[in-house]
């Protein structure tokens, strides 16, 4: 049976295009805002395109904030693209402008310092040794359409006395004008900066690893 993914529709994202990248590696992909059904599906994909207000004010008008942080809280996997993955970061500053994201990840998304922005086109990225997502991608270019970015990833060094350590976050970098966070595995929740849907066959290949994770 192919897994069932949710393209969590709130009013922003390329979501035609990722539907269709999704249905063609195998998921069973319907694209709604319904609660329920985002709740219960194998898979959560939440994309998003434009600004990070407009992208979280979207997210909180169809509870969106709340499936994913059910979704996580019970072991549930959630996929975030672009500014999708944006909004897991703690803030967004646009123009000055400090927002709130979902805060499953500490750190800040800003603006790219670099003498072209928006970063748009083919670039590579660093996957870190143990990635699933880009496992045997390497070599491969992906799809950046981005003017903000996180560009630095910051988590304790150390657990909390008493609680027990929990693996680390994979994290893959690339470059434009400096470093900055291009994809994060961390348990459920995965996330890339970059466009898989628009990234051909590597694309093609990233969404097939995470599709096989919820078989």
């Amino acid at each position: 049976m192919s897994p069932r993914v949710v393209v969590l529709d709130y009013g922003f994202g390329n979501v035609r295009s990722a539907v269709r990248a999704l249905a063609r590696v195998g998921a069973d992909v319907e694209l709604t805002a319904d609660k329920q059904t985002a709740l219960d599906a194998d898979g959560l994909v939440v994309p998003g395109v434009g600004a990070f207000a407009a992208c979280m004010a979207g997210l909180r008008a169809v509870g969106g904030d709340q499936i994913v942080d059910r979704r996580l809280a019970g072991g549930r996997p959630v996929l975030g693209i672009c500014v999708g993955m944006q909004v897991m970061f703690a803030q967004g500053v646009e123009h000055g402008v400090r927002t709130d994201g979902l805060g499953e990840w500490p750190g800040v998304v800003d603006r790219l310092e670099a003498p072209v922005v928006p970063h748009m086109g083919w670039a590579q990225v660093e996957p870190p040794e143990g990635s699933v997502l880009l496992d045997g991608l390497a070599d491969e270019r992906f799809y950046f359409v981005h003017s903000y970015a996180a560009r630095s990833f910051p988590l304790a060094d150390e657990p909390a006395p008493g609680e027990h350590p929990l693996p680390a976050p994979l994290v893959t970098w690339s470059d434009h004008g400096g470093r900055f966070v291009a994809a994060v595995e961390n348990g459920p929740l995965a996330a890339t900066q970059f466009h898989p849907e628009k990234s051909g066959d590597a694309g093609a290949q990233l969404l097939s690893h995470w599709v096989d994770q919820l078989r």
